[in-house]
């Protein structure tokens, strides 16, 4: 009879091929919204008229700001700039700010109120629902019957307004959303890996999803949405830091259309340094999964067709393949042990689906969103930085399912904003300025996972386990480059 040690050693294969079929799924889930992309890509959505000049629905602009000093001026003056009727234009700068940010928001505001705009500068202490809470405060004063959201690092084109406006001639539709661009993503690395992951999601991920009738959400800028959709699905929320995807979920269950504009882009800057990106990412990865115990149920209770319940299941659940890629990595070891023990066509059977399953699906996703944009880059300059995005989808792995336990467990907490720098020029500096992403103990567990693939790697050296290397060491990459630009990363 087997003792319990023999059981579970014998287990570790099972559990290793159990792990890889389920990332599997998300894999080709992949390969079937790249499918559903090229489906619908040619598919235009027209507004049902154009809006004559009196026609004009009334807008509210909401600037939410916190601490933003290097881009708010900049975002005001792209403000100004706004070529619609200033008569049916309001203009409010939600500024939760406690530093200098202040100061320069309210000397702004006054310029532009003395150039005759409709401009009002709102200012709370206790940032109450963050900046939920800013967005629900303004509405209470808000005099349009739409409401358009810009968050502080965002510069939209004069025109953005009359590109976007024409769509709620349909009194269905709730909720439009632009793309959005990335005036930094040549900078670093960093910013180049950042740029593929969210042209992954804009390029394809957002129209799949939009023109094959299933739900999308809202980015929370870049977006404008009609005051009484909000309203209806129960106002904004603070129970999820992500307040956008949780009222994109509920408009759309209360029946309201949604549009995503893939033609109206608007510039955005990304994250500089390597620990505001793992705050950023960490922030949406525990608010998706805030929102999917929150309206997971109420999804499939309601009436919707198979395929839009499935879709928004693997939208929302997104983030659960970094817990499933965590626990890969730490069954690598336990299998190079019991791999040991067996003969090379056994690893090649591991293996295998591992690259066929998960890395070519996810390197085809990101190739397309590039290509089908026309990407200035050539084909070598590109998979290079597919290979970097592939390691650090694998280093982020242990934040990520930190953040994906987290909002399981809890509900609201603190929303923490990304740091902005105001730098678009690779000739310009960041490391002087104000704001910082803060160091976490996080580090110290990349270190441990550092220390666990080594030893791993070792191992397959020592047992010549040769097929499995290039996995261990994209992996090895991988951490060590997060751990490595998140404790000493200068520019």
């Amino acid at each position: 009879m087997k003792s319990l040690a023999d059981w579970l050693f014998g287990m570790i294969p099972i559990l290793y091929l159990g792990l890889l079929s389920v990332i599997s799924l998300y894999g080709f889930h992949k390969v079937f919204t790249v499918w559903r992309f090229y489906q619908h890509r040619a598919d235009l959505v027209k507004p049902l008229y154009t809006f004559e000049t009196d026609e004009l629905p009334k807008v509210t602009v909401q600037l939410p700001i916190f601490n933003e000093m290097y881009v708010v001026e900049r975002l005001l003056g792209a403000i100004a700039q706004f070529n619609y009727p200033p008569e049916k234009l309001q203009i409010q700068v939600l500024d939760d700010s406690t530093d200098e940010t202040q100061q320069i928001c309210q000397q702004q505001v006054r310029k532009l109120q003395q150039n005759g705009f409709n401009i009002d500068y709102l200012h709370r202490t206790n940032r109450q629902g963050f900046k939920a809470g800013a967005l629900a405060q303004g509405l209470k004063q808000a005099t349009g019957e739409l409401v358009m959201i810009l968050d502080a690092d965002f510069i939209p084109s004069a025109s953005i307004l009359l590109q976007m406006v024409d769509y709620f001639s349909d009194p269905a539709v709730g909720m439009v959303q632009g793309r959005w661009t990335h005036i930094n993503r040549r900078y670093s690395l960093l910013t180049q890996v950042q740029a593929l992951m969210l042209d992954g999601h804009f390029v394809i991920e957002q129209m799949a999803r939009n023109r094959s009738g299933c739900f999308f959400n809202f980015n929370g800028t870049a977006g404008i949405w009609r005051v009484r959709a909000i309203e209806a699905a129960g106002g904004w929320q603070h129970t999820t830091v992500t307040e956008d995807l949780d009222l994109s979920y509920r408009a759309q269950l209360q029946g309201w259309q949604c549009v995503y504009l893939p033609h109206v882009v608007v510039p955005a800057e990304l994250p500089m340094e390597m620990n505001s990106f793992k705050s950023q990412q960490f922030r949406w990865a525990k608010g998706a999964s805030q929102v999917a115990k929150k309206l997971l149920a109420r999804v499939f209770r309601a009436k919707l067709p198979l395929h839009v319940k499935v879709e928004a299941l693997l939208h929302l659940t997104n983030n659960f393949s970094y817990l499933l890629l965590l626990a890969l990595v730490l069954l690598s070891l336990p299998y190079q042990i019991y791999v040991a023990q067996h003969s090379w066509p056994y690893n090649f059977l591991i293996y295998f689906p591992i690259f066929v399953c998960t890395t070519l699906n996810l390197v085809g996703f990101y190739w397309v969103s590039q290509r089908a944009q026309a990407g200035p880059l050539s084909g070598w300059q590109l998979s290079g930085q597919l290979v970097l995005l592939m390691s650090v989808g694998v280093g982020l792995s242990l934040n990520q399912s930190l953040a994906v336990c987290d909002g399981l467990i809890r509900t609201g907490t603190e929303f923490i904003r990304t740091p902005k720098h105001g730098i678009i020029q690779n000739s310009e500096i960041w490391t002087n300025k104000k704001y910082r992403g803060a160091k976490t103990w996080v580090l110290c567990l990349e270190v441990m996972m550092l220390l666990y693939l080594l030893v791993t790697i070792l191992f397959a050296l020592y047992y010549t386990h040769y097929l499995s290397l290039p996995f261990l060491l994209m992996f090895l990459a991988g951490y060590g480059y997060v751990f490595v630009l998140g404790l000493f990363q200068r520019r």
